[in-house]
């Protein structure tokens, strides 16, 4: 337990205001390295974007297939992750993953990001799953890296140390609801398309849906929907408990991601520290016994007692005035 301690996240400063990442490919060989180093995890994302990016001042670039949004104000502390692969509906290819990767590396140890907002450019798309054209080049040994890659990303997406949501206003299926199902919280759309369609395909959901969505909405309905393929609307998404909201679609394509700021604005206020330790202990007290749960929760609690936010939301009840969390 000491060491699990140990384990728990630390803040640490950060000036990275980027507003995208770039990385490059240049044919099916350095693709195919890719998969091989994607699957090894973050350590080899340096290697991985050498091997995409070699002549960097002689070739163009790939465009941004992620990019991210710093939202200013009253909203600051909101980051908003921007899925952009506009010809390939947001299908999980070596690029996006590798942009996705670099691109949550960063966000996860930076101090000012308070909450992520998974979200969608691509007019009635939030992620098509795996890219099967990509898929089709690879044999059977360079495919069950890549797919590991992908259970990787989520799993590196499940471990942002800050409070996720996915913004579902379009398609997401396969992949791309396991991408959701990564995040802590999700909205969708009721015109929004979702499942874990893999079985249609003579496969099962392999980038971690077969554990989260039972995890999600229970065990016997998770297995039902895997093994039908069904596709749900956000109506009956959010009677499962597959989401947490479902709104109406607007004329602008975006009601999720209204919404989904909506909740992120209800989060923003809260002490930083508490938020990221109350996911900390929720996160891995569901899957240990009630007795280690315990002592998971009164070690991410001792962490929350020294600090000045802390101190400060004891000062404003007692003043009865609202608390200035500045995350310390």
């Amino acid at each position: 337990m000491a060491a699990l301690l140990r384990s728990l996240p630390r803040p640490r400063s950060s000036s990275w205001r980027c507003v995208g990442v770039i990385l490059r490919g240049t044919s099916r060989g350095a693709h195919r390295e890719g998969a091989r180093l994607q699957a090894e995890g973050g350590g080899s994302l340096a290697a991985h974007r050498s091997a995409l990016s070699r002549g960097l001042h002689t070739e163009s670039a790939d465009p941004v297939e992620v990019d991210v949004k710093r939202l200013e104000g009253e909203d600051d502390g909101i980051v908003e992750v921007l899925m952009c692969r506009h010809k390939a509906r947001n299908a999980l290819g070596h690029v996006f993953v590798s942009q996705m990767r670099a691109l949550l590396s960063t966000l996860s140890t930076d101090p000012a990001v308070r909450v992520l907002v998974f979200r969608s450019s691509v007019p009635g798309v939030f992620c098509s799953g795996a890219d099967l054209k990509e898929r089709a080049l690879m044999n059977d040994s360079e495919s069950d890296l890549f797919v590991h890659g992908l259970r990787s990303l989520m799993t590196q997406i499940a471990s942002v140390p800050v409070p996720t949501i996915a913004a579902m206003d379009g398609v997401a299926l396969g992949g791309g609801l396991e991408l959701a199902l990564a995040c802590d919280l999700r909205t969708a759309a009721h015109s929004a398309q979702m499942g874990l369609i893999e079985t249609t395909r003579g496969l099962l959901p392999g980038a971690g849906g077969s554990q989260r969505l039972p995890r999600t909405v229970g065990v016997s309905l998770a297995k039902e929907l895997v093994f039908t393929g069904r596709r749900v609307g956000g109506r009956a998404a959010l009677e499962m408990g597959l989401v947490n909201r479902a709104v109406e679609q607007n004329p602008t394509g975006d009601a999720a991601f209204r919404e989904a700021l909506s909740l992120a604005r209800e989060i923003l206020p809260q002490a930083p520290i508490a938020v990221r330790m109350a996911k900390e202990a929720m996160n891995r007290g569901v899957e240990v016994d009630i007795s280690s749960a315990m002592a998971i929760e009164r070690m991410c609690y001792a962490r929350v007692i020294p600090t000045r936010d802390r101190q400060e939301g004891m000062a404003a009840f007692i003043e009865k005035r609202p608390p200035r969390y500045t995350g310390e």
